[in-house]
């Protein structure tokens, strides 16, 4: 099923699948369709669709660091249920980092909660394929900055690391 994925570029005709994709995909917070649109147009050059029979199955927003550009901050990973167990998110990563729009990334952030072992997994295993360190310290704390409303988000940075090579 993995040579039959389609990693593509998001385009603006995608928001509305990438918001039922999260909705089914807790723990991941649903952000509003609008965001979604956004991140299919806005930040297109460093998200990804995966398609599988003209339905996306997985996607992967994320965004240059504008203090350091070399920085590639992932927002969301998003795998459906059908798209499960076959490596499809580390495969998503590193066709982002492989544009040739994205060379200039040394670093890979993102920030997963204490109780989100698939993330804290992908990412560990992310950073050993590619040889790079891994560095994790909280970020936003549940009270401080979510006033209850949230757990606490832990800063994962990964790199440095050259793909391109």
């Amino acid at each position: 099923m993995v040579e039959s994925i389609l990693l593509r570029l998001p385009r603006l005709e995608d928001g509305m699948s990438v918001f039922r994709l999260i909705e089914g995909c807790p723990p991941l917070d649903v952000n509003s369709s609008y965001c979604n649109l956004l991140q299919c147009s806005h930040f297109a050059n460093t998200s990804v669709t995966a398609e599988l029979d003209g339905d996306i199955v997985g996607f992967i927003s994320g965004y240059a660091i504008h203090e350091r550009a070399n920085t590639l901050f992932v927002w969301q990973v998003a795998v459906s249920e059908r798209a499960r167990g076959i490596g499809l998110a580390s495969r998503m990563l590193a066709h982002i980092l492989a544009r040739p729009q994205c060379n200039g990334f040394r670093y890979l952030e993102t920030t997963i909660t204490k109780e989100n072992q698939a993330s804290w997994a992908l990412f560990r295993s992310f950073a050993k394929k590619q040889e790079a360190d891994f560095e994790s310290s909280v970020w936003m704390e549940k009270e401080t900055h979510f006033a209850g409303q949230h757990d606490s988000e832990t800063l994962v940075r990964i790199g440095p690391f050259n793909l391109h090579s």
